[in-house]
């Protein structure tokens, strides 16, 4: 035994790294299409342009309240 050069394997993961680069930019591109089909929707526009105007009005209001 003497001399003997003792090798050990440890476990290689670099893999797993790439894997879970694959996963998580799949799941933010998903997201992405989600968020992008939400803002594409028209009644989705509307809503988000009322919202707007009230805020502009109440802002208005304030300025004008003063």
């Amino acid at each position: 035994m003497a001399g003997e050069l003792v090798v050990r394997r440890t476990r290689d993961e670099r893999g797993m790294t790439t894997a879970e680069y694959a996963v998580g930019t799949v799941a933010t591109v998903s997201v992405v299409g989600v968020i992008i089909g939400i803002l594409n929707n028209p009644e989705f526009s509307k809503v988000i342009w009322e919202i707007i105007k009230a805020i502009i009005t109440v802002i208005i209001q304030a300025i004008a309240g003063s």
